[in-house]
């Protein structure tokens, strides 16, 4: 993967203050591959072309390296709360109190074991809902 300098990128955001806003259309052209948004102010593909530049010097020229770059920032954002085997987690739903306990190996609801709060969050609900954030353990 080759990374893009700190120069590079400094020059193409230095470039992007002296555009005027028909220049930094042909820029959006040129680097998105589209024509800039019809009524867009320059302030706000400056600021678009800006964030471009340096996400491309954080990523590299690697085409997967904004993918990855964003799922390590999403392992970072929200760490999960380790929770110790015995623990229980309590969660009232429709008038209904839903036990968890936490397993060595897995996760205990209704004397069925499962491998994560996620899967229980479904069979509570019938919904896609996330785990953690079902059982409080995210914001």
């Amino acid at each position: 993967m080759k990374d893009v300098s700190i120069d590079e990128t400094h020059d193409a955001m230095t470039a992007l203050t002296t555009l005027d806003r028909h220049a930094l259309a042909q820029r959006w052209a040129e680097v998105f591959g589209c024509p800039a948004p019809r009524h867009s102010q320059a302030t706000l593909l400056r600021a678009a072309l800006a964030w471009h530049y340096q996400i491309k010097h954080q990523a590299g020229t690697d085409p997967g390296g904004v993918d990855r770059m964003i799922r390590k920032l999403q392992r970072t954002a929200t760490p999960m709360v380790s929770l110790a085997p015995g623990t229980r987690l309590l969660r009232q739903w429709q008038g209904t109190t839903h036990h968890v306990t936490v397993l060595a190996q897995g996760l205990e609801y209704k004397e069925q074991t499962y491998r994560s709060l996620t899967a229980i969050a479904r069979q509570i609900t019938g919904t896609a809902w996330s785990g953690p954030l079902f059982f409080g353990l995210r914001s």
